[in-house]
């Protein structure tokens, strides 16, 4: 407890420094948050990807259900399919009256005859479709293939730059985080370098000496991760209404507490950590 209030003392003694130090730990963990928000939420469009048909693959209207159950075969055997699912004449034509249900004009223009029978594919691996997509290429018994490559590749790739780009910056603002915890503590450090001596000469002990300046670091750190949780939270319900308009179809909001919980934790663990190594080294370094 007098730990405690020593450190509240230095922090009342210089609030400026205190503000400066909550600033950059607060930028810091702020990035970290929306990071770890767009990384998740990334991956989590990912697999909803991986879960929808991928490939589609459209027969031709002599198609026998021997030759269908065949190539499910020849598709099953890559080993590489999550999901195969056969789309009749019949199946298609109801897809199509509910996707156009509000246009009668529409509907009386097409029967099951003139549409095709499919295969619609879902792969384990999105690296995988390239290889389906030739197999149901080279079937005798395919029309046409879909398959939006460019869509699948360019998602993967987006997934993979946030991650770089995410983790590079919040390795850049550790580092410049941790830098400002060394410079602060360790002018306070100087600035009571008479009284700490005096301590010392009265018998303080180290650790009585080193706390209050260990626990103030670790206060810079947890006041910025939670101010930083507070604003990508506030700022992630904000854009929820556009989000789930933009995202529409995809199941990915609202954000589960539980998720929003973790994350709070996992940034104050990192306050804790930023917090109280800048604390040690400054410690290390000017006061021996």
């Amino acid at each position: 407890m007098r730990h405690i209030k020593t450190a509240w003392q230095h922090l009342r003694r210089s609030p400026y420094q205190a503000l400066a130090a909550i600033g950059i730990m607060t930028l810091t963990f702020f990035v970290a948050a929306i990071f770890i928000f767009i990384a998740v939420g990334s991956q989590a469009i990912l697999r909803w990807f991986e879960t929808r048909p991928q490939v589609t693959g459209f027969f031709k209207d002599e198609v026998t259900m021997t030759q269908v159950e065949t190539l499910k075969e020849r598709l099953n055997q890559t080993n590489k399919i999550a999901d195969i699912k056969y789309v009749s004449k019949e199946e298609a034509l109801a897809i199509y009256r509910e996707q156009n249900k509000n246009d009668p004009l529409l509907l009386e223009m097409v029967t099951a005859n003139i549409l095709p029978a499919s295969l619609e594919v879902s792969t384990t691996d999105l690296t995988s479709l390239g290889e389906v997509a030739k197999i149901l290429k080279e079937a005798p018994e395919i029309d046409e293939v879909i398959f939006q490559e460019d869509v699948v590749t360019s998602l993967s790739e987006w997934t993979s730059a946030i991650r770089k780009i995410g983790l590079g910056l919040i390795i850049a603002l550790s580092v410049f985080a941790l830098s400002i915890i060394l410079v602060i503590i360790g002018m306070k450090i100087a600035l009571r370098r008479d009284e700490i001596e005096i301590l010392r000469l009265i018998g303080a002990s180290s650790g009585y000496v080193r706390w209050p300046f260990l626990l103030e670091g670790m206060f810079y750190g947890v006041v910025g991760a939670i101010i930083a949780w507070l604003i990508a939270v506030i700022l992630l319900l904000y854009s929820t209404p556009f989000l789930v308009s933009f995202l529409a179809g995809i199941p990915l909001l609202p954000v589960p507490l539980l998720f929003l919980a973790l994350v709070l934790f996992v940034l104050i663990l990192g306050g804790l950590a930023i917090g109280s190594l800048g604390s040690l080294i400054a410690l290390k370094r000017y006061l021996r």
